[in-house]
């Protein structure tokens, strides 16, 4: 597989805490905006334009567009970024009880166009347009897809022992995670980084499926407008961080519905019951184990165990917790036949506690939550290997890396 160094635009390091912001996609507009006005470096005037007017406006407008670009040469202009020479990064993120050290490269794209990176999600075509327009507009890849491979005891040593000394940035974000960035610029070291990579035989997409889809589209039009190309153009490879499989965690990502399909309370728990063994909790429940699942209906926690012979192990798809799920209560009992568009079912990430389940039914007028248990690393490596797709909202992967630490111009 092709790891390849680029010369990242990157704020100096003086900056580098007031620059970096969460992934666009997992943070609102409005959210957003109020980090702006308190701050004029962040780089949401970058990654979300919308951020940088009064009225209500489309991120992928052709005036948002121009604002973006705009901002993106502010801070070049203003020397908050520079470009840098040819590097590798080591990025090190340590959060309270968790660190996963990655390294921040360019991939390639026809790599991805050949399946060997690999993937998991569809992408929204809505979503992957937004994304298309920003990175075309601003021939620019301005956050970083997260990646990861089969660990190597060998390649994660290396990589792990170039993230000592002085680092180029190391500060604590706003929900006190440590982000901390190790330069590799020495030929030696970039060259062997290269070679350990070309012996592993895939890459597989963590997060960030709108971003990885979106540089490739973007990649197939400048190609088209480039006749002939070399395949060495930047718009080549798209920008990513590439994690170890063992370093990574994905939490728990829950389900809430907005009613009970008309369906009473007590012919919903029947329901129910023909398909999961059904108890009543005396406490929260988070689910410990594969197969069981948590409710939460009005105020009150059930325990959910999936009969024996609704379990598929035989198919990496239908024997995910999630799908299990979908298939046997949400689908058939209240009606939510498409989760990825059916407005009757939100998603919570599981960081965010068994209390944002109650507070969603308990204040916010959603009828029941679900919790479930993470989906592992290795059913993600399972059905991407397969060719496979797993439903929508089925991994949360924590910490997020952040935008506006390296900018990918192409």
């Amino acid at each position: 597989m092709i790891v390849r160094p680029f010369k990242a635009l990157r704020p100096k390091k003086e900056f580098a805490s007031k620059v970096a912001v969460k992934p666009y996609d997992v943070i609102s507009s409005e959210e957003a905006k109020k980090i702006v006005q308190q701050n004029p470096y962040s780089f949401y005037k970058v990654t979300k334009p919308e951020v940088n007017f009064q009225e209500q406006m489309e991120s992928s407008s052709d005036e948002a567009l121009r604002a973006a670009k705009k901002n993106l040469q502010w801070f070049i202009d203003s020397k908050v970024f520079f470009q840098d020479r040819e590097s590798f990064y080591v990025y090190k993120q340590v959060a309270k009880d968790h660190t996963q050290i990655g390294l921040v490269a360019t991939f390639s794209v026809d790599e991805y166009l050949n399946d060997l990176i690999k993937k998991h999600e569809l992408t929204r075509k809505d979503k992957e347009e937004e994304r298309v327009r920003h990175i075309y507009h601003l021939r620019a890849q301005t956050g970083p897809v997260f990646l990861m491979y089969r660990s190597s005891e060998e390649i994660d040593g290396f990589v792990k022992s170039l993230a000592h000394g002085e680092p180029e940035y190391d500060f604590l974000d706003e929900d006190g995670v440590e982000q901390i960035v190790y330069l590799v610029q020495d030929a030696e070291k970039i060259e062997k980084l290269k070679n350990l990579f070309k012996r592993v035989n895939s890459f597989y997409i963590a997060d960030g499926h709108h971003r990885a889809a979106a540089a490739v589209r973007v990649a197939q039009l400048l190609r088209q407008e480039s006749v002939p190309f070399t395949g060495e153009e930047e718009y080549n490879f798209l920008l990513a961080v590439l994690f170890p499989h063992k370093d990574l965690r994905i939490y728990d990502y829950n389900r809430v519905v907005r009613d009970l399909n008309g369906l009473g309370e007590q012919e919903f728990l029947k329901m129910i019951s023909r398909s999961f063994e059904i108890e009543p909790s005396e406490h929260k429940y988070k689910p410990q184990a594969r197969h069981l699942f948590g409710m939460y209906l009005s105020g009150r926690w059930y325990t959910l165990k999936v009969k024996e012979n609704l379990i598929d192990e035989t198919d990496p798809v239908k024997a995910l917790d999630v799908s299990i799920l979908q298939d046997n209560l949400l689908k058939p009992i209240l009606g939510i036949a498409d989760p990825r568009t059916d407005k009757r079912i939100d998603f919570i990430g599981g960081i965010h506690g068994l209390e944002a389940l109650e507070k969603a039914v308990d204040k916010k007028g959603w009828a029941v939550a679900f919790s479930l248990y993470p989906t592992s690393i290795e059913e993600l490596m399972r059905v991407s290997d397969d060719g496979k797709i797993m439903p929508p909202k089925s991994t949360w992967f924590e910490p997020k890396l952040k935008s506006g630490l390296f900018v990918h111009l192409i």
